[in-house]
């Protein structure tokens, strides 16, 4: 027996943690106290005394009234990416922002101010919404396997659309609506067999995963039939999503393509031109100076075409757009505030770098193989760039924040480090593994900070253990 085990282990050696083969990574910048501003929200900037500042306050000075790990977040850059969606698409298109990027009271209160509307996925999320004033006609409700009681909630409240999912849900959503007496607005989510270039976790137009009802071998267009069926559902359009953090819009446009010809289908078998098209989100953001996203009204005008050349060609009439931005809203205008603890050098590797936070604030790089950047930003340094990796307090060999980057070979326990690109997907996907208390979100704006999610307690996770 021992000698079975001794055959089937693996021997890890000394590059066991997926150390990169020298010349795979990029070299360091020129200069390791320019903060990328592709990467990094409008505000913040590298003060004269070497300290970087958001909304004109010193991280220094957060860091003390805050603590770390904590998120702060731009509220100027927010509202201006919110208008820039906004103005992109124009009055004949709509924008839903996707609150599961991340979703607060304070967050709900922006967007309408700012004439978004807004998708959410579960009852709490929608709960979020009414209660901080969203207007329930410009909700959209997502989800693969909502529950009665979710959609007796959404259906009550008289949202805008609910997006269906499953043959089962179009009963569901039907029986609800009637027994209500409403007449409920739908879409059909559909999967097209798009192949986007991103993570398979993130990939969500291929067939073989749990979302939507396929165009390839009828799915969707039995769907259609079925919805136009009942009296309890007013079937407005059809919606797809291809996946997450997409810089190429080749994608959209096979799905377009795909999607119009199921609207001729539609037109075709029951005489009726469905008036929307949800083409989803997924546009990508930059975590590093390597990414090159597009800008809103590039995206808009190049969905808008691919949309307007396929209805012509199909003799169909133009339907309305919406887009579902979350990341690509949210994402850019927050980073994640951490204070140094361990430094450990490993000769001939690279030098590991402990933060008091982890996994448990930024899940996405074990997750997803997610790449950020990362800074020194409670002062300026002069000494030579070092390779590091930076890695968070739990008991896990998988807890890494940053896989690797460059910062100074000056780095000392105390320094405040940053990872900027965080506002979508962190805060939300937050845990409390190794009982981890999770950080607050603060907004930052005109030399103001406040927290619109406060820090996580001890008595917060004891009042939950009732044993």
């Amino acid at each position: 027996m021992r000698e079975e085990s001794s055959r089937s282990a693996h021997p890890a050696g000394p590059r066991y943690a997926d150390v990169l083969p020298e010349g795979h990574y990029a070299a360091p910048p020129a200069d390791l106290n320019v903060l990328d501003e592709k990467v990094w929200s409008r505000t913040v900037n590298r003060a004269d005394d070497g300290v970087v500042t958001v909304a004109g306050i010193e991280v220094t000075r957060l860091a003390e009234e805050f603590g770390t790990p904590a998120y702060f977040l731009d509220e100027a850059d927010f509202r201006a990416r919110c208008r820039a969606w906004a103005d992109a698409f124009g009055k004949d298109a709509d924008v839903f922002y996707a609150g599961k990027a991340f979703l607060s009271r304070a967050i709900v209160r922006w967007l309408h101010e700012e004439g978004l509307n807004l998708d959410v996925c579960s009852g709490v999320e929608l709960a979020t919404a009414l209660d901080a004033g969203m207007p329930a006609e410009r909700i959209a409700f997502h989800g693969n396997n909502k529950s009665v009681e979710e959609i007796q909630r959404a259906v009550g409240a008289g949202v805008g659309r609910i997006v269906l999912d499953s043959f089962q849900e179009i009963v569901r959503v039907a029986h609800v609506a009637q027994s209500l007496g409403r007449r409920q607005r739908v879409q059909i989510r559909v999967t097209v067999g798009v192949e986007a270039h991103t993570h398979e976790f993130i990939a969500t137009a291929h067939e073989d995963q749990k979302f939507g009802l396929a165009l390839a071998g009828g799915q969707a267009a039995e769907a259609v039939r079925r919805a136009l069926q009942l009296d309890g559902l007013e079937l407005i359009g059809i919606h797809s999503h291809i996946g997450s953090q997409i810089f190429d819009t080749s994608g959209f446009e096979v799905a377009a393509h795909r999607v119009v010809g199921l609207l001729k289908e539609v037109r075709d078998e029951h005489g009726v031109e469905l008036p929307e098209i949800d083409l989803g989100g997924g546009l990508g953001i930059a975590y590093t100076s390597d990414d090159d996203p597009r800008e809103p009204h590039e995206i808009a005008k190049a969905l808008s075409e691919i949309v307007t050349r396929e209805c012509e060609a199909a003799g169909l009439r133009t339907p309305r757009i919406s887009v579902e931005p979350g990341r690509a809203i949210v994402g850019p205008t927050a980073f994640t505030l951490y204070e140094v603890g361990t430094i450990k050098p490993l000769e001939g590797l690279r030098t590991y770098v402990s933060v008091d936070g982890g996994m448990s604030d930024n899940i996405r790089t074990a997750l997803y193989d997610a790449e950020y950047s990362v800074a020194l930003v409670s002062r300026a340094s002069d000494a030579e760039p070092m390779l590091v990796r930076v890695v968070g307090k739990h008991c896990e060999s998988g807890d890494i924040v940053v896989r690797d980057a460059f910062l100074p070979a000056d780095l000392a326990p105390g320094d405040l480090i940053a990872v900027p690109a965080t506002g979508a997907y962190c805060r939300s996907m937050a845990s409390n593994y190794n009982h981890a208390l999770r950080p607050p979100v603060v907004a930052v704006r005109d030399g103001e900070a406040k927290v619109i999610v406060r820090r996580e307690t001890e008595e917060d996770l004891l009042r939950l253990d009732v044993g």
